[in-house]
Formats: C-alpha cells, structure tokens, sequence
C-alpha cells in the first residue's frame, strides 16, 4: 500500500524553501500572462493553479540545446559531458508524467542514451493531480492520462484546501518527506476527503474524441492514404511549433562547433522538428518527406502508431499544447475526429449511419 502525508499549505513555503537548498528546484512561473517551469527559490514564485506551461516540464530533463562531448580534432582526445544536476520538479501535471514515462521507456532500450537516463536518475518529480481540464484543446481524458503515472512519480500531491496529501511513490521521495519536519501520516479521514476530491473531478473532464484510445492506432493505419492529410499539408506553416511544445517528441538535430585553428570542437544536441523542410533532407539532396502533407501524416502515424507498436504507449498524452500553438488550427481533436468520422462512413456506405457521418463535417 503507497503511503500518504499531509502537508499544511502554512508549511509549502517552508518546505519549498527547505528543498531549494539542496536541488536546483524547477516549478510552474507565471510569466507574461502564461506559465513556464523555471528554476525557483521561493514558493511565492510558484503558481500551482496553473493550467498548462508553454513548454513541458520535458526541458528540464532534456534541455533544447545540451553539450553531449567535446574533442580534439586530431582524435587524441573525447571526453563526454555528463554532469547531472540534482534536480526536483514540482507541480507536473499527469499528462506530463505520462510523456515522461514514455521517455523513460525509450531511452532505456537497446544503447541507453546516457545523458537523459544519467540526469533521469537525478531528478525528482513531485506530481500535481489536474482537478479541472486545462482548455477546451485539452483531451487527457480521452488519451487516458487524467490520472497519475505510477511509475514515475516519487510524490504526487493532490489540493484538500487548506492542506496537500502527498502520496509517496518511491523511496526517494519517502526520504524528501521523512526528512522534512512539517509533515504528518494521513489519517483515515485524510484518505477519504482525497478520494472525495478525486471523484467529484471527473465532471470537469470530457470525453474529446469520438474513438476511443485504443482505436488510434489501426484507424491512423487504415488512413494512410486519406486524402485529409492534403487537406492539413494545404494550410501546413511547417512552423514547427507544434513539436517544439510537445511534452513527447524527442526529435534532435547534431552541431559541431569548432574553433578557428580547428584543433578543438565540441558536439551539441539540440530539439529540432520533423515539420520543417530541411528534417528530411539527405546526402545527394534527397528529401524524403519534402511534402508537407507527408510530414503531417508522419506526426500522427508516429504520435497514434508507430510509438504504440515500439512502446505499447500511444506518444500522444492529450495536453493540447500543439493546438494552443498552432496558428492554423490544426488540432489532435479535429484530425482524429475527422479520420474517425471518414472510416465509418466508408464502412457503411449508402446507409442511414453512413449518410449521418457523411453529413458531420
């Protein structure tokens, strides 16, 4: 049985304060109007009623540009730069903590990357249970991420009012609340108002797709050659924006840097996207997804299928940053609806049901 401690919001700046001491502590900022996790001393600086942060809490794990090893030209030398930094995250929402968990299956197959599993291992995610959608672009119900990933979280904090219950998840962040004095074992009555909290949540979540999760990836594999997706390359920027804020891509580009007796270089990993021209573009010229209608296509087979086949997770969590961010309205909800809403009036042409999806556009 997981374990449960109260901590009175009287002691959460003193608890913050306790934890800054001893990691570099990341949370959910307001900023101009929005939210991003920074890096924090002060629980004054932290907005827990947040909705949704710009980025995801993926940058502090895999910052967008990071030093991977630095060389000498003539071979003598390499030397890698793994140099984690003792880190707590605070307020992660549960579709987060999904995306992370899908990280963490990814990065732990076959050749292990290094850098993500070293500062993994050195950061600890202190959940924060959504009671509320964070907007109408938001389907984590749908996807199956409204509730905590259990395998990821070392705390996980739901809001009783005046107090938070922290569920300890790992033995780490039994250590954090063990060694923390301010806070209390959950008594009965405790567990139950949490429960009480986490029941009356639901309504403020609805169902945003007309399929179910599990449907996604043979109806992305039957809509290979839909047509719809020349509809999305028709209006497609290819801005890139919608993987840049996506909590679950992971794509990257390599640099070289070196210096002007090109003696000594230095290679960086930066965030790079499989929407812009130049993603695809190989040795002779080639381009394999030059088309933009190709490229979107790629982005959901990838988030619907081919994650799923590779990982058993689906690489979508619902958050709807992509639709927030996109200038053209291209949103997870319509694509799918509309892929959904082709297939069955195919499967039933000429019929009343077939004719009703027909006229659903």
């Amino acid at each position: 049985m997981p374990t449960f401690n109260i901590l009175p919001k009287a002691k959460f700046g003193a608890w913050v304060a306790w934890l800054a001491e001893r990691y570099r502590v990341f949370g959910p900022k307001p900023i101009n109007g929005q939210y991003a996790f920074k890096v924090i001393k002060s629980a004054d600086e932290i907005d827990f009623s947040y909705t949704q942060t710009l980025l995801s809490p993926k940058k502090c794990i895999i910052p967008q540009r990071e030093l991977l090893y630095s060389y000498e030209t003539s071979g003598m030398r390499v030397e890698a730069s793994i140099d984690p930094v003792p880190t707590v995250i605070l307020g992660v929402h549960t579709c987060d903590q999904h995306a992370i968990r899908l990280f963490d299956r990814i990065f732990s197959h076959g050749f292990t990357e290094q850098h993500y599993q070293s500062q993994r291992e050195n950061t600890i995610i202190v959940g924060l249970e959504c009671l509320r959608s964070c907007g109408e672009q938001s389907f984590c119900r749908s996807m199956g991420t409204t509730s905590p990933a259990t395998d990821v979280f070392d705390l996980h904090m739901v809001d009783l009012g005046d107090e938070y219950c922290i569920e300890i998840g790992t033995a780490r962040g039994r250590q954090l609340v063990s060694e923390f004095r301010g806070m209390f074992v959950a008594s009965d009555s405790d567990f139950e108002r949490r429960n009480d909290v986490l029941c009356h949540k639901w309504a403020n979540f609805p169902y945003r797709l007309d399929c179910d999760v599990t449907d996604l990836p043979d109806l992305v594999e039957a809509s290979i050659d839909s047509p719809h997706w020349q509809d999305l390359g028709d209006v497609c920027l290819a801005c890139g924006m919608c993987t840049q804020v996506c909590p679950s891509c992971y794509c990257f580009n390599i640099e070289d840097k070196v210096d002007l007796r090109l003696r000594h270089g230095s290679r960086y990993r930066s965030w790079d996207s499989c929407q812009i021209n130049e993603f695809a573009l190989v040795a002779g010229g080639h381009n394999f997804r030059e088309k933009r209608a190709a490229r979107q296509r790629h982005r959901f087979m990838r988030k619907a299928k081919y994650q799923y086949d590779a990982n058993d997770m689906v690489g979508c969590v619902g958050c709807g940053r992509c639709a927030t961010a996109c200038l053209v309205h291209i949103t997870p909800i319509k694509t799918f609806n509309e892929l959904w809403r082709r297939k069955l009036a195919a499967e039933h042409p000429g019929t009343k049901e077939g004719a009703e999806h027909e006229d659903v556009a």
